[in-house]
């Protein structure tokens, strides 16, 4: 019988009729001005001509780009997925039927498929072996025996590294059953020292190693020829996951293809985005527009988050919603703005960096109706986790934009003890405190976040964002 991954209790909290009728009034800004694309029941001969077409090209790309690394590479894999998207659902899981585990395609399909919601017909094929430990419990439980985790502990991103390591220590500490042996190592940081640490973990004998948390500590490592101990690898690196690997992130990038996603199931195609000049919302809005632009869609423009005037930027455009990346005391300026311009209607959509400089009730109302990706815990009960209000009261790691990365670090002690369950099992998921986690064909753990919006001011969740 399958495993089956710890589910969450649901938890509603009731403060009074009016706040209900304010969240359905705010769901309904959201939602209202969208309709959900329909699919045709039965496809014509051309469309399953146009169909066979593109797998057979999305094939030869596939094999191709198993010897590719770097920028060909990603151009290469780009390709495929904007070939992948001109599928339906239907041909989309027929072609996923038909190809084998170890097949190069099947693991950009069974992406697609992960990221459109849909069931894998089959496991992918796995380069890890993790036969040295303890069967697995009857939910998937399977933790490593000796464990290494590497992290920042010193350094510039040492700030960032606390909440991880405490949230790590929380799901850690909250399981019941066998534990494995566990040793922080500190990277400092830095390449140099990412790779040191990740020695130092060997020569002691782990068995899994989970970190660094830094973009160039996780490239470093991915750029050796060989890891003799498997990882999770806190961060994406600048190359893909090397076979045998495991890489689990809050990227920006994850959010603006989330954000895409969400956009065009709703048919909202043509997009005007509204960006801060950061590199962080940079990164967001390259990976939105790639995501929009191979789901058919387009960004009309792209304006600074500092102009005062959007109606010259979009005079004479079909806009249909708004990409909001900008931090929430900024976006308070923007949306008056956009009212102005004749955009107020419009759906609205923005990263998870707009609750950033939010917090007083009365200024964030103008926010309200605004869609952002979030953390499951911040919305719902986590399994083994007590209430996001709870633990920021006793842990000051776990309060404000720190909670965050907090639930970050419990979800990638839940990953370590349940990769081998989400490796082997095609309808394997981990419901955890960032979102619901699965593992596609590359290593990567795909995050699936809950949805919020504003409301009064307040962050509340979106009850049907899934729709």
């Amino acid at each position: 019988m399958p495993a089956r991954m710890p589910t969450a209790v649901p938890r509603v909290t009731f403060r009074s009729i009016t706040r209900i009728a304010v969240l359905m009034l705010a769901t309904a800004l959201v939602f209202g001005c969208a309709q959900t694309p329909t699919r045709s029941t039965g496809p014509t001969e051309a469309s399953s001509s146009a169909s066979r077409e593109a797998i057979r090209e999305a094939a030869r790309l596939a094999a191709a780009a198993a010897t590719q690394t770097g920028a060909q590479r990603h151009d290469t894999e780009a390709q495929i997925d904007r070939l992948l998207i001109q599928l339906d659902d239907a041909a989309l899981q027929q072609e996923a039927g038909r190809l084998a585990a170890d097949d190069p395609l099947y693991s950009y399909v069974g992406r697609a498929l992960l990221r459109r919601g849909l069931p894998l017909p089959h496991a992918f094929a796995r380069g890890w072996n993790f036969d040295n430990r303890p069967p697995a419990e009857r939910d998937g439980y399977r933790p490593p025996v000796k464990l290494a985790v590497l992290l920042p502990l010193s350094g510039s991103l040492s700030v960032a590294a606390r909440p991880v390591r405490d949230g790590f220590l929380a799901g850690y500490y909250g399981e019941t059953r066998r534990r494995p042996d566990v040793r922080f190592y500190d990277t400092a940081g830095t390449p140099a020292g990412a790779m040191s640490a990740y020695d130092r973990a060997t020569a002691d004998g782990n068995d899994f190693v989970v970190g660094p948390l830094g973009r160039d500590e996780v490239s470093a490592l991915f750029g050796r020829a060989e890891l003799g101990v498997p990882m999770l690898a806190l961060n994406r690196g600048t190359q893909s996951t090397p076979k045998g690997q495991s890489s689990f992130s809050l990227s920006p990038e994850d959010e603006g293809l989330a954000a895409a996603d969400y956009l065009t199931r709703r048919n909202a195609r043509n997009v005007l985005v509204v960006a801060a000049g950061d590199d962080t919302q940079r990164r967001a809005v390259a990976s939105f527009r790639e995501r929009l632009t191979a789901r058919g869609g387009t960004v009309v423009a792209v304006a600074d988050d500092d102009a005062t005037d959007f109606a010259p930027v979009v005079a004479g455009k079909q806009v249909d919603a708004v990409f909001i990346a900008t931090k929430g005391n900024t976006a308070r300026l923007v949306v008056p703005r956009l009212s102005t311009a004749g955009l107020g209607g419009k759906p609205r959509v923005a990263t998870s960096q707009i609750v950033t400089g939010t917090g007083k009730a009365d200024d964030d109302r103008v926010l309200d109706g605004i869609a952002f990706p979030s953390e499951s815990w911040l919305t719902r009960s986590v399994h083994g986790l007590s209430t996001a209000e709870a633990t920021g009261a006793r842990l000051p790691s776990a309060k404000g934009p720190a909670g965050r990365l907090f639930a970050f670090g419990f979800d990638a002690w839940l990953l370590t003890a349940y990769l081998d369950s989400l490796g082997h099992q095609a309808d394997a998921s981990v419901d955890g405190a960032t979102g619901v986690l699965r593992l596609d064909g590359f290593g990567n753990v795909q995050r699936t976040p809950a949805w919020s919006t504003f409301a009064t001011g307040d962050p509340a969740p979106l009850a049907d964002a899934a729709r």
